[in-house]
């Protein structure tokens, strides 16, 4: 018997393009570090995302590779979240707050090839 489930890719390139076409003018509020209210909308994060992603693809990085991320929890993060998973490659989010010791130990662990 055929599922009458609906296929849909679930992956977070759907999810952005999913928003994006559906919801293209739904605003997105996050608070800047100088805690300023940023206001964008979902058609501009995916394109923002999109861009981001096409410049990560032309550093030739490999399926799979791990992109760190120094970032506070906003609208940029948000976008850099969905860049590096649509484009096929691992967020591997760093905290701001470390010093600098324990990012400089943190990176090379992991063996970011981008941050």
């Amino acid at each position: 018997m055929p599922s009458p489930m609906i296929y849909q890719d679930l992956t977070t390139a759907a999810l952005l393009g999913h928003a994006a076409q559906y919801h293209s003018e739904t605003e997105i509020v996050s608070v800047s570090t100088g805690g300023e209210k940023e206001r964008s909308c979902w058609g501009e994060v995916a394109s923002r995302a999109q861009r981001l992603a096409s410049a990560l693809a032309s550093l030739g990085l490999p399926p799979g590779a791990r992109c760190a991320t120094l970032a506070w929890n906003n609208r940029r993060h948000l976008e850099i979240y969905f860049a590096v998973s649509s484009g096929g490659w691992v967020t591997h989010t760093v905290n701001p707050r470390l010093s600098v010791d324990h990012l400089r130990y943190i990176l090379n662990d992991a063996a970011d090839e981008v941050l």
